[in-house]
């Protein structure tokens, strides 16, 4: 995406939802991605990244349940299977 748009994000994963709509996230950044729990954030370049990507495009969070016939949802995660057997 070169230039600002408008996206829809579907995801089962509450945990990224949350992080974002709820703006855990941005607390996370602003305290040196320490959490709330006084946890540090995992990944943080990734929750940056998307921040960043967030600044620039109006997104749209939309939770599905996982495992549950959605079709995109489930394409991801073949995908995402697929993947983490050439890490292993």
């Amino acid at each position: 995406m070169k230039e600002p748009c408008e996206v829809v994000l579907t995801t089962d994963s509450r945990y990224v939802c949350d992080a974002v709509i709820k703006g855990w996230a941005r607390s996370w950044k602003r305290n040196n991605w320490v959490k709330s729990d006084k946890t540090k954030a995992k990944n943080p370049e990734l929750w940056d990244e998307l921040l960043s990507l967030l600044d620039k495009h109006k997104v749209k969070f939309v939770w599905v349940r996982g495992h549950n016939g959605h079709p995109e949802n489930e394409r991801c995660d073949e995908l995402a299977v697929e993947q983490s057997k050439l890490y292993k």
